[in-house]
């Protein structure tokens, strides 16, 4: 049986060549990286040189920087055929910034990193190898991260936990260095902080899930953006990310469990109750109990009721089935 999640093989041996049908573009969301962006790019372009990837662009998504970072990014796409910029009006979130620039590609191979320079370029032969293999993602995971604890630690926790509940076995979630196949993103958007957890909607959807070991430098410029606001926010979208990948094709199942196990505790109570008031006589009419059981009966109904009202939304609205397609063989020579 094929399984959804596998290692990329062979993540210390020298990189192979991804066939050239597969082109690439390196979509990197920037706020406030003008010291970077620069070298960033030559060496991205250097890398994919070096190793003949076919690079059809580098987009880079201004996302309200306020430090010169979009007079940086129109002075490279200028001057680089390659390079894109796009700019937003303001600071949306790093999801949005890397959603725009998903959908302004064209390439078959998209890879999602970092402008800060922590993500090291040398990584994307190895990463177009791993989808050379068969993977629809490739997610990083900094093994040896040169990060400060208070940063570190949380995202370690937050890790272990997001594995656990998913049952997805990623080290890092949080690592922005990706790479997908672009047919992974047919039924997928990015809003809020959505961009960690690709790998589990795409695992939802039946897509192959790898993880690679990627090199991670010290910031050398700027500050990190990560922190706990971000990280709670995190955790809300989880169970967001938990809720579609379970239940987005069978939502009564989720308000229909949860109706029913609210009513019967409700029910529970007030059989009680009437044991109560039938065999010792009782006065039970005052009780607060008496009103929560009452409560609990309505919520339990209202709830499955809700879960009915869902299925039915969800059978008229269901998106097209894109995404849960196989991909179809283009390379194969009539017999």
């Amino acid at each position: 049986m094929t399984s959804y999640y596998r290692l990329a093989p062979d993540l210390t041996a020298e990189p192979a060549k991804a066939p050239a049908a597969l082109d690439l573009a390196v979509i990197v969301p920037v706020r406030d990286e003008a010291a970077t962006l620069d070298e960033l790019v030559a060496r991205i372009e250097a890398v994919c040189a070096g190793h003949d990837l076919p690079l059809r662009e580098i987009i880079l998504v201004d996302d309200g920087s306020t430090d010169g970072s979009w007079a940086a990014i129109e002075r490279l796409a200028a001057a680089r055929p390659c390079v894109q910029g796009l700019r937003l009006r303001r600071n949306f979130g790093k999801a949005t910034a890397l959603d725009l620039g998903i959908r302004a590609s064209s390439a078959q191979v998209i890879v999602t990193m970092d402008a800060d320079l922590q993500d090291d370029p040398d990584e994307l032969p190895r990463f177009m190898a791993a989808i050379a293999t068969g993977l629809d993602v490739v997610s990083g995971w900094k093994q040896i991260r040169h990060d400060p604890a208070h940063k570190t630690w949380p995202s370690k926790l937050f890790n272990k936990v997001t594995a656990k509940v998913s049952g997805v076995p990623l080290h890092d979630f949080n690592c922005g260095f990706k790479a997908y196949r672009r047919e992974v993103f047919a039924d997928i958007r990015l809003y809020g902080e959505l961009h960690r957890f690709v790998p589990l909607l795409a695992h939802g959807l039946g897509f192959e899930v790898g993880e690679l070991v990627v090199t991670h430098h010290p910031r050398r410029h700027g500050k990190s953006k990560y922190g706990l606001k971000r990280l709670l926010r995190g955790a809300v979208d989880l169970l967001t990310v938990l809720t579609i990948t379970r239940y987005d094709q069978r939502p009564g199942h989720l308000f229909g469990g949860a109706g029913v196990a609210i009513g019967t505790v409700g029910s529970l109570i007030l059989f009680y109750l009437f044991c109560l008031k039938l065999f010792t006589g009782a006065l039970i009419g005052h009780r607060p109990l008496l009103q929560l059981g009452m409560l609990l009966v309505i919520v339990g109904v209202q709830t499955v009721l809700f879960g009915m009202l869902a299925e039915l939304i969800n059978a008229r609205t269901r998106p097209a089935e894109t995404g849960r397609l196989i991909r179809a063989r283009t390379d194969a020579s009539p017999e």
